[in-house]
């Protein structure tokens, strides 16, 4: 199981305490609470939901580089 201690980290970097943060997320603040302490491991789709809200990438919220850079936006329409 991986800990993510950037969960917490942007999280209170943007002002958001875990309920405001887990009413926006629509999931129990328990459960978010146990992904933050690294007690439960996050499913993907909830790390990529949070990538694109705080606007960082996978790589920076997994710990595997320091620098918070903005995801890039690809055109999907065609």
């Amino acid at each position: 199981m991986h800990y993510y201690p950037r969960l917490r980290d942007l999280r209170e970097d943007h002002d958001l305490t875990q309920g405001k943060l887990v009413e926006m997320l629509g999931m129990h603040k328990t459960t978010y609470a146990n992904y933050e302490q690294g007690k439960r491991e996050p499913p993907f789709e909830l790390i990529v939901q949070l990538a694109e809200f705080y606007n960082v990438s996978i790589d920076y919220i997994a710990g595997f580089t320091n620098t918070p850079r903005p995801l890039r936006k690809t055109n999907t329409k065609k």
